[in-house]
């Protein structure tokens, strides 16, 4: 019986798909474009990319042993043979040979006359700071998606959300040992974080700038280089107090800031900065919490003081292959807090108050991006009512 005669119901759904999706449901199409060579790129191609999200978990465990293993950082020293490799990490030299083979294939290194090396981009995972760190964390929540279809129904109790108490606020950082795992992770990017975070946001105008959650210390002692006339306070809980004492005092920094214990979810802000900043703090926490802490920087604030929130964001209506997979899991795994858009950001800060609110996407989204507000001022305020 054809389509015509079995009547509109009895219809499939894809004949309500767009052409082009239409044409990817065939099986006769891909074998047509396979065929003809001005369309075999286009195949070939989609193909590759279909492969590559099929074995992405495989890349990653292949990359967590080439770091468990050290194998990286001994071509680091220099070339060497196989039995170099394999010899130390206590490794098969057949199933050494395969893993090196993995690492060619990533690009993390090369093979020429039975000498392996290391390639650039090799290099570039050892020097990028918190690379390592983020790729020995991985563990925890690849344990997590071991069941990916219990994970997303919501009926696991992830290993991840225990991981991080540390969020919660005071009472999860009683933990001296845990308080420094975090901090030393988060610092590990903060680089990187913060050398994006500058090339978007000009912090010369600004006198006075509290980092709120802001750890050891990382992103105020970059900013602090880079704009050396600048006072800075640093809040966050009492646990991570030393560490951010040694960053500073290290920097030569000790007299330009002022170090206050406290949690924002428990206690006030305190006042004095004439600028804000939120470095990989809103996609730790709930919306409810968030709400919160937008309102008491906006009390915090001077008329005319700025916000700025720095973090890896969603895409939005255009989903990011990095910010919507790998972060958005993340956070839902941690659950505590979820990754959010610049718009949603942007549209945050107006429900606390907050006027000119700019998204500005950073050139590594997998990094960062960027969104800056200000207080208005109370003619400004009484204005936009």
């Amino acid at each position: 019986m054809s389509d015509a005669a079995a009547g509109p119901a009895a219809r499939p759904a894809r004949a309500r798909q767009p052409w082009a999706v239409r044409l990817g449901l065939s099986p006769r199409f891909h074998a047509f474009c396979a065929r003809v060579p001005g369309l075999k790129h286009v195949a070939r191609a989609e193909g590759a990319a279909l492969f590559d999200i099929v074995q992405g978990f495989v890349q990653s465990q292949a990359l967590l042993a080439l770091v468990e293993f050290r194998v990286l950082h001994r071509l680091a020293e220099g070339p060497a043979p196989l039995a170099a490799l394999a010899g130390p990490a206590g490794v098969p030299m057949e199933r050494m040979a395969i893993l090196c083979k993995a690492g060619a294939g990533l690009g993390l290194m090369a093979e020429r006359r039975g000498v392996w090396r290391l390639t650039v981009r090799g290099a570039a995972f050892l020097a990028v700071p918190g690379l390592e760190a983020m790729v020995r964390h991985h563990p925890v929540l690849y344990r997590d998606l071991a069941d990916p279809v219990a994970f997303f129904r919501g009926e696991t109790q992830p290993e991840l959300a225990g991981f991080w108490p540390y969020v919660f606020g005071a009472g999860g950082a009683a933990d001296p040992d845990l308080a420094a795992r975090y901090s030393a992770l988060m610092a590990d990017s903060q680089g990187l974080v913060a050398a994006d975070t500058l090339r978007l946001v000009d912090f010369r105008g600004v006198r006075h700038l509290m980092d709120v959650g802001g750890g050891t210390g990382a992103f105020l002692a970059a900013v602090g280089a880079a704009v050396p006339g600048l006072r800075m306070t640093l809040f966050d809980l009492p646990a991570v107090v030393p560490g951010a004492e040694a960053r500073f005092a290290g920097a030569g920094m000790r007299g330009r800031v002022q170090i206050v214990p406290g949690s924002f979810r428990d206690d006030p802000l305190p006042g004095g900065a004439d600028a804000i900043s939120l470095i990989r703090v809103l996609y730790d926490h709930a919306d409810s919490t968030v709400t919160q802490l937008l309102r008491a920087v906006w009390a915090a604030l001077p008329d005319g003081g700025r916000i700025v929130v720095s973090e890896p964001m969603a895409g939005g209506a255009r989903p990011d292959p990095a910010t919507d997979v790998y972060f958005s899991v993340y956070t839902l795994a941690m659950q505590t807090g979820r990754t959010r858009s610049g718009p949603e950001i942007e549209r945050m800060l107006g429900d606390a108050g907050f006027v000119d609110c700019q998204f500005r996407q950073g050139f590594r989204p997998y990094v960062t991006s960027v969104v800056t507000a200000v207080k208005p001022s109370d003619d400004k305020a009484q204005k936009s009512v």
